[in-house]
């Protein structure tokens, strides 16, 4: 049986969640299974999406949606592909971004036609990462 694009992402039903940006579309292209879906940014969450269209944006925003991303939750971030919308994001700019305030991708899919995703955790204690586009700052893992 073919697993879901939810079940690819790794999110359950009823994970407290946290949109930001998120377009109709992209949402609809998710399909998600029935969430706990939360207005505001207020406590841990399990999983936040957050859709970015500039360096400058994902730079600014991304620390203030770590600071409430839970201990084993995920923070997707999602950037127009090939350039699409004006951005200035590209993967190897999402994982320098990412990897500066202390978290760690994993896994990569494609949303739709227009959004690429890329999962990012809280890095694990002890492991050393080596990732070519993006180092953590010091004494973050």
């Amino acid at each position: 049986m073919a697993r879901t694009f939810s079940q690819k992402m790794g999110i359950k039903e009823e994970t407290r969640t946290h949109f930001v940006n998120a377009p109709e579309s992209a949402l609809k292209a998710l399909a998600h299974p029935s969430l706990n879906v939360c207005d505001a940014l207020d406590g841990d969450f399990g999983y936040i999406h957050f859709f970015a269209l500039s360096q400058a944006e994902m730079d600014n925003t991304f620390p203030k949606l770590k600071a409430h991303l839970g201990a084993s939750g995920m923070l997707w971030v999602s950037w127009p592909k090939g350039r699409q919308l004006d951005t200035d994001l590209t993967l190897p700019h999402v994982i320098k971004i990412g990897y500066s305030h202390g978290l760690v991708e994993s896994t990569a899919l494609s949303v739709d036609s227009t959004w690429s995703a890329l999962k990012f955790t809280h890095p694990i204690l002890g492991k050393i990462y080596h990732n070519s586009y993006g180092q953590l700052p010091s004494g973050a893992a």
